[in-house]
């Protein structure tokens, strides 16, 4: 779905008398894929290792952080600041060569980094003040995950582009999907003679089974109103991991929905990540106990420090108690 987006912007803004807007900007931490163009996006060294040289044409910003901010900011001036690198940016490569900024809502295998409320607003504006691209990369948050059938909704803000997959057919088949706003779609009318259509064909592009699969997966997310659901389960999760929060271990707890982030540091104060081996080490207790949950890996170096926890958008109360009481019980062993 990403390299999709590339494609559609480069081509767009060539077709749209701007031939010389290519470059793509991400953030750094957020994951796009790992074909050779999405990986380049991808904002995580690790994952990157061994492909080098990656694809030209590739730029990365910081993403808002809220937890590791400058003492000195507010949330909201921190929003600010991070709409400012990528206007920066902008401006230092020349407006007239920059085609999109690529995002998702919230960073998510990245390490569930939540954006202030101000952020998208701020990102919308620059990219309509240089005429460029917003691509939303609704991989991860689309079709319910964060509480909203989709995560942009959350603030407001709509996107040039939309990239969607995982939710759409809850991996029951593989199936992604580009959606582009209107005036984009018309820029690629013409005669065929004139190579103004996208040319872009997969051996199993538009399967049947798949589309048919995600059109009834779809119909059942709505039905049963999943979404709500994670948004219910979001509250009485974090209101439990609550109990959690002066650990001397836990850093931070954030996300939205069924996207939840635990930021595990050895030092409170200084918030000092915790050590990898310390943080597999609860990883794998949890999983003793038959919870499986995750940490940002492969993503950037030393830094694998976030559980990150993604369960069922089906979940109950009694389940969701499961998840954290091995969580709980893994931080207090965590400390002998």
């Amino acid at each position: 779905a990403n390299e999709t987006a590339f494609k559609i912007v480069r081509q767009y803004h060539l077709q749209s008398g701007n031939p010389r807007k290519s470059k793509i900007i991400s953030r750094h931490r957020a994951y796009h894929g790992n074909t050779l163009a999405t990986m380049t996006a991808t904002g995580q060294a690790e994952r990157k290792i061994g492909y080098e040289p990656l694809a030209p044409g590739f730029l990365h910003v910081p993403p808002p952080y809220p937890y590791r901010r400058h003492e000195k900011l507010t949330v909201e001036e921190h929003g600010l600041e991070c709409a400012k690198f990528l206007e920066d940016t902008i401006i230092h490569e020349g407006e007239e060569t920059v085609a999109a900024f690529i995002m998702e809502p919230m960073i998510s295998g990245g390490g569930v980094l939540v954006p202030p409320d101000n952020y998208l607003t701020e990102i919308r504006k620059v990219c309509d003040q240089y005429n460029v691209l917003l691509i939303m990369d609704e991989v991860v948050s689309g079709f319910g995950r964060t509480g909203k059938m989709f995560g942009h909704e959350h603030w407001g803000v709509k996107a040039d582009i939309f990239t969607f997959a995982k939710g759409m057919a809850s991996g029951y088949m593989p199936v992604a999907a580009t959606v582009v706003k209107e005036k984009i779609f018309e820029a690629f009318y013409g005669e065929v003679n004139e190579l103004k259509h996208f040319r872009h064909v997969n051996t199993y592009g538009g399967h049947p089974v798949a589309t048919a699969v995600s059109l009834k997966n779809i119909e059942i997310v709505q039905r049963e109103n999943l979404a709500d659901n994670a948004a219910k389960m979001e509250a009485y999760i974090k209101g439990r991991l609550k109990e959690f929060a002066d650990h001397p271990y836990v850093g931070e707890i954030r996300g939205k929905g069924l996207l939840l982030g635990i930021e595990l540091v050895s030092d409170k104060e200084k918030k000092t990540p915790l050590e990898m081996a310390q943080a597999n080490a609860i990883l794998q207790n949890c999983l003793k106990q038959g919870v499986s949950i995750m940490r940002n890996g492969n993503t950037v170096p030393g830094l694998g420090n976030v559980l990150i926890m993604a369960p069922p958008l089906i979940l109950q109360e009694n389940e969701a108690d499961q998840i954290v009481d091995a969580i709980g019980n893994a931080l207090k062993q965590a400390l002998n």
